[in-house]
């Protein structure tokens, strides 16, 4: 370990911690039986039970650990209106007229988290300043234009082109080939927003079931068993919302969500003229790179926040805050020197053709696969599949489609990831010198 980057008081746990760390609740009794069963208590299970008990219906939340302690207080915290939505595979796969409802409704995604954030007065940091996409070649700044038209036509993304020229006018950093700047996005706190839903569903009664497995779901003849180490409760529906925690109890779902490791490092509070020239505008930011980073500073605005793909697969977070770090100070030369006080790790969820999901399968609801859109993505998903049980959908949701591809030599184990990770370098270096 290289100490020289840490703090004296450096904790290997996530920076959000500090305001909200995930903790069992009080033991509630599992009821007999209920209309519906949410196994994953995180931003899509509990968008689905605010959204079930709107309508209503009765529901019970299962999750085997804390709530919230998986991807929902780990990520980065950052909320795009549709950008990140099937990159490389709309591009190469599907027409602009194929494209758009997914952007659409990826765009109604950023509105429910807005709107949810102010109809409820969930206090999580959030501010509306915008994203940042930085080019990692010219080939990829060339492609750009495209794509702020097709963004701006049906996602409403207020998006426009940064030339390298204007560059310093939205981050401290010549790193990139120019750019794109998205208006309709932007970042939160995300444990705070996951604490503002369980407040909501406390103060509603919903039932949330801690360190409670779902261990065993079987198909009645009006639904479902849903076996846990406490007892077995009869649900009508049962949704599945466990992401990039996704285990054998659905081994079908398993084998159709691959969940890689995102590492997350937060720096020692800036000067505040240091932080001051890391974001102008208090953007969030990535790049286009297959090993991708993104990052944005604190809600106070005093330390950054810099997350990536530091590796392929699961490994201490410790032992690749030195990579992270190399990856932060190569954008941004002044912070080396700066020291990092916390480094973390969460799983994302990816899906082979790179899309969230939602729908059934055999009769059973899911809403699986951020692809690293979680905050506005599962939140919105849990939702929709909570409005579809409850028949109150005006229209059928772009990711609610049949199709949820897997590949017959994929059953859930990762081994394969960090060969794509030297593929991905490959190809960035590659791109990098010749693109």
């Amino acid at each position: 370990m290289n100490s020289a980057i840490f703090t004296k008081d450096f904790k290997p746990r996530p920076f959000w911690w500090e305001a909200h760390e995930p903790k069992p609740l009080p033991e509630v009794d599992l009821p007999k039986q209920a209309r519906v069963v949410i196994v994953g208590a995180g931003y899509a299970g509990l968008n689905a039970a605010l959204e079930l008990n709107r309508e209503g219906l009765d529901c019970i939340v299962l999750d085997a650990n804390e709530p919230g302690f998986g991807g929902s207080s780990r990520n980065g915290g950052m909320v795009s209106g549709g950008v990140n939505v099937g990159k490389r595979y709309m591009a190469k796969a599907m027409s602009d007229a194929e494209a758009a409802p997914f952007l659409n409704d990826a765009a109604d995604a950023f509105s429910h988290v807005e709107t949810l954030i102010a109809r409820e007065n969930i206090d999580c940091g959030w501010h509306r300043a915008g994203y940042f996409l930085g080019a990692w070649c010219k080939s990829h700044y060339d492609s750009m234009a495209h794509k702020v038209e097709l963004l701006n036509e049906t996602a409403k993304s207020e998006a426009y082109i940064v030339p390298p020229e204007r560059q310093r006018e939205e981050i401290g950093s010549d790193y990139y080939r120019g750019g794109m700047v998205v208006g309709r996005a932007g970042h939160l706190h995300p444990a705070l927003f996951f604490k503002g839903l369980l407040d909501l569903c406390q103060q509603r009664n919903i039932p949330i079931a801690t360190k409670t497995p779902a261990t065993k779901l079987t198909q009645t003849g009006s639904g479902w068993r849903v076996d846990t180490p406490r007892g077995s409760i009869e649900a009508g529906d049962v949704i599945i919302a466990t992401n990039g925690y996704t285990g054998d109890v659905t081994p079908e779902l398993k084998r159709r969500v691959v969940p890689v490791g995102s590492y997350i490092i937060a720096t020692e509070e800036l000067p505040p003229d240091l932080a001051a020239t890391i974001s102008p505008k208090n953007r969030s930011f990535a790049d286009t790179r297959r090993v991708l980073t993104y990052y944005r500073m604190s809600p106070d605005g005093r330390r950054l926040i810099f997350g990536g793909r530091a590796k392929f697969g699961h490994t201490d977070p410790v032992e690749t805050a030195p990579i992270l770090y190399g990856f932060m100070t190569d954008r941004f030369p002044q912070l080396k020197g700066s020291k990092i006080t916390h480094a973390w790790t969460g799983n994302v969820a990816f899906t082979l053709d790179e899309m969230p999901h939602m729908g059934k399968f055999d009769n059973m609801h899911y809403a699986l696969g951020c692809n690293g859109s979680g905050v506005a993505m599962m939140s919105y998903l849990g939702h929709q599949t909570a409005r579809k049980i409850a028949g109150k959908v005006n229209h059928v949701c772009a990711f609610d489609r049949p199709e949820f591809p897997d590949h017959a030599l994929y059953t859930g184990n990762t081994w394969f990831l960090p060969w794509i990770g030297r593929y991905f370098r490959t190809r960035d270096w590659l791109d990098r010198r010749f693109g």
